[in-house]
């Protein structure tokens, strides 16, 4: 019989085995996988991005759905609170550009180690097996049952994650069981998800380009603008400002949508006129398709050349007025019409998931079913690039173990 059963051993997990065992409960950690922070291990490309060091207001615009949910719980435990926390238990931290805070090391197993290391020094019980429904009775959940046993447990608490990377645990059984206890289940999508084009960047894919900029525009009007990097992809495109844009679309129509990349953001339309005259002039006698190699990456210069309609083979010296406009409208305003996200499994976190109608934000305990709580990306709240889901997931998870403990005094 324990105080407090966890399911899933993930950032909200572990964070919330973490908050209860130092309050003195008997802490169950039950996890599907045979080891801990499978899916934490692999953010940020290894890294890890911890939190974003800012208030809590900024952390609440950086959450499109939801955010007043979570007033709560990010005045329980803020961001400065995850870098105390972390530094507290071993791990220096750094603050990169956009506020991005990461592990010194840039590892992410610094951090997935560090908590499995205070789980054990708090005599945190981990039982390595998957749940398999939840032991209700009369309206209180009591527990969680395995194929092996059932785990008696005053409190309950759901960490299951969403459903993106499903190879790391997160496979959306979470749902099921929060269904089981007659939650209703907003349906899940991808969210800081890669997009599928319908021009395909095809002599470009896998080139990483930085410093860009970006607009998402809907219908023609722009609803989302950002700076930074972008990466073709033999299906449209990806990389951070992309990741950041999905989380923009409410939802996907085929069409409505397109990414509108300036690869030149620095020099105005003038001024990069400016440049391709001087580099016309430098180059008399090359031909078009060349002349734009030091321009352009190498890779970038088939796919611009062929969207200007322009004989690659053509001398630059012959290039008309508005054959130059056509280059500029390609280099300031390089066009991609969106039909998709990339599949759910591919996505960085789940958009959806258990309605917060159903949940009460200062304790996420259930208001369906008593001694049940919910913790982490199991709850339809997501946030945009920039470590601000890492910090859904530990203030969420700290608020129901806190939450649990008061109750237990």
């Amino acid at each position: 019989m324990f105080d407090i059963l966890i399911i899933g051993g993930g950032a909200a997990g572990m964070l919330c085995a973490v908050t209860a065992a130092k309050k003195g409960m008997r802490t169950a950690l039950l996890e599907k996988n045979d080891r801990l922070g499978k899916k934490l291990a692999i953010t940020g490309k290894g890294r890890c991005n911890v939190c974003n060091n800012c208030d809590n207001d900024t952390i609440m615009k950086n959450i499109p759905r939801n955010a007043r949910f979570l007033y709560s719980a990010l005045s329980q435990f803020s961001a400065a609170d995850v870098m105390e926390f972390f530094e507290s238990i071993g791990v220096p931290l750094k603050t990169e550009r956009g506020n991005r805070v990461f592990p010194q090391s840039d590892k992410a197993h610094d951090i997935v180690s560090a908590l499995k290391k205070e789980i054990s020094r708090l005599k945190v019980e981990v039982i390595c097996e998957a749940c398999t429904a939840l032991i209700i009775e009369d309206g209180v959940c009591l527990g969680a049952k395995t194929k092996k046993r059932e785990i008696k447990a005053t409190a309950t608490v759901v960490a299951t994650g969403g459903c993106s990377y499903p190879l790391t645990g997160s496979d959306g059984f979470g749902y099921t069981l929060a269904k089981q206890a007659g939650h209703t289940i907003v349906p899940p999508e991808p969210s800081l998800s890669a997009m599928e084009t319908v021009q395909k960047p095809l002599e470009a894919a896998g080139l990483n380009l930085r410093n860009i900029s970006m607009k998402l525009v809907d219908g023609g009007k722009c609803i989302y603008e950002d700076f930074g990097e972008l990466t073709f992809m033999n299906y449209g495109v990806s990389g951070p400002t992309v990741l950041s844009a999905s989380a923009h679309i409410p939802k996907m129509e085929r069409d409505r949508y397109s990414i509108k990349i300036d690869l030149k953001p620095a020099l105005s339309e003038k001024q990069l006129d400016a440049r391709i005259l001087r580099d016309f002039s430098e180059r008399r006698g090359q031909q078009f398709g060349e002349s734009l190699r030091g321009l352009l990456p190498a890779q970038l210069v088939p796919m611009i050349v062929k969207r200007c309609g322009i004989d690659p083979l053509k001398k630059v010296d012959e290039i008309s007025r508005s054959e130059r406009s056509a280059l500029l409208k390609q280099l300031k305003e390089l066009s991609f019409d969106v039909s998709g996200f990339r599949p759910i499994e591919e996505a960085i976190v789940t958009r959806g998931g258990v309605s917060v109608k159903e949940i009460e934000p200062k304790t996420m305990q259930s208001k369906l079913c008593n001694n049940l709580y919910f913790a982490g990306e199991i709850i339809d709240c997501d946030g945009y690039t920039g470590g601000f889901n890492l910090q859904i997931a530990f203030s969420t998870g700290h608020a129901a173990a806190s939450a649990i403990c008061e109750k237990a005094q």
